[in-house]
């Protein structure tokens, strides 16, 4: 490990390579996944997916709430969100909330898709790439 820095970022450490984080610009670059900072939970309302993510803690907060926008789920979920999305903050567990509507093909008991509960959402969400301040 003598060739990477260690960043601890919600109480994870995130390994940079020397050579990468030696100037500022490398570090205003950097990208996490939202997964290091974030854990979450999902499942349905009716044809509508509720995604919770829940930040470890306080910073992670921080980055979740500037770069975790109704804008950037939607694109994540291209292709299968076909509603509007919004967000619902709840700053005193650290958490957002988004319902996705137009996205389970009429909600589980009538719909023909794989995960008509919407329960794989917030695994998929967790992926999403986040640039660090």
């Amino acid at each position: 490990m003598k060739n990477y820095f260690v960043y601890i970022i919600a109480s994870r450490n995130i390994y940079v390579k020397k050579g990468d984080a030696e100037t500022s610009s490398a570090l205003r670059d950097m990208k996490i996944k939202l997964r290091d900072i974030a854990h979450g939970r999902s499942g349905d309302k009716g044809d509508a997916a509720n995604i919770g993510i829940i930040a470890y803690d306080d910073k992670g907060y921080e980055i979740i709430i500037k770069h975790l926008t109704e804008e950037k789920v939607k694109k994540h979920f291209e292709g299968i969100c076909f509603g509007n999305v919004e967000r619902f903050e709840l700053p005193n567990i650290r958490a957002l909330n988004f319902l996705l509507h137009n996205t389970l093909g009429g909600g589980g008991t009538v719909s023909l898709k794989h995960d008509a509960q919407g329960k794989t959402l917030a695994a998929a969400l967790l992926r999403l790439e986040i640039d660090l301040p």
